[in-house]
């Protein structure tokens, strides 16, 4: 690898830059304020919503493009970059079905917070990992006439792939349906992937895909990991994202993404 080339590093967050306490390590900071001295720009691009990103990442906040919500929003600062909603029709005809499956719950991820209606006290504190601002509602159907939404998100206890996706997959043809864990399921507008989003930042920053580094682990990565030559994936990634990265690194518990960034740094 000629890692000389490198000027944007793109990392998703969770199962990649995060170990599985949902922590960022110290390393990484470390290591970023090496890259932030050689130039080497870093965006953040995830599921999770923009403020829990911002969250995770405070030190470094004012420096890094943001990713959020599956590419339905980026922005650097308070400066907006993308945004793709998705619209109160599509989300109305989904919505009951979704509602139906047994032993998940779903979230609307609005403009400037989540919704969910749900009192399950097991759900609402995994949840509030992912989400920081979000309200709860008596019934979601009641507001979506009333807020901008990025997405959907479902949560399975035991498995979104095997339990949500078999349900709403003939939805496709409308919807960018995107398995994003192990127990996430994302419903988005068809534009509104990491892929497009991380094109947008490259585009602003006038830097190639030849130019560009990529982390992931999962589906909704897919996109962006095509946008990026220095293309990885994390050794405790999907079989699908293993066979589409160029390259591979460690487990996001082993350092995976610092390892190679200080490769980058000694380069």
């Amino acid at each position: 690898m000629n890692l000389s080339k490198v000027k944007l590093v793109v990392s998703d967050m969770d199962g990649t830059l995060l170990n599985s306490k949902g922590e960022v390590s110290n390393l990484f900071f470390e290591l970023f304020e090496q890259l932030k001295k050689k130039n080497i720009i870093f965006c953040a691009a995830s599921g999770r919503q923009y403020n829990s990103i911002v969250s995770k990442l405070d030190a470094i906040k004012k420096d890094i493009f943001i990713i959020a919500e599956n590419g339905g929003i980026a922005k650097k600062n308070d400066d907006l970059l993308v945004l793709n909603l998705l619209s109160a029709d599509k989300i109305k005809k989904i919505l009951p079905l979704l509602q139906s499956i047994d032993n998940s719950h779903v979230v609307l991820c609005g403009k400037n917070g989540a919704f969910i209606d749900t009192k399950n006290q097991k759900f609402i504190d995994l949840f509030q990992e992912y989400y920081n601002k979000y309200t709860i509602v008596d019934d979601l159907s009641s507001i979506v006439d009333k807020e901008d939404f990025l997405k959907i998100a479902i949560y399975h206890f035991t498995s979104s792939e095997k339990y949500i996706y078999p349900i709403i997959k003939d939805f496709d043809k409308d919807l960018l349906i995107k398995i994003s864990g192990k127990n996430w399921l994302d419903i988005s507008d068809k534009k509104a992937n990491k892929g497009n989003a991380l094109k947008k930042v490259q585009q602003i920053l006038n830097i190639t895909k030849e130019e560009t580094m990529v982390f992931g682990d999962y589906h909704n990565d897919i996109e962006m990991l095509k946008e990026a030559d220095f293309s990885f994936s994390m050794k405790n990634a999907h079989k699908d994202i293993t066979e589409i990265a160029n390259y591979a690194t460690d487990s996001n518990d082993n350092f995976g993404v610092e390892k190679i960034l200080k490769q980058l740094v000694e380069n």
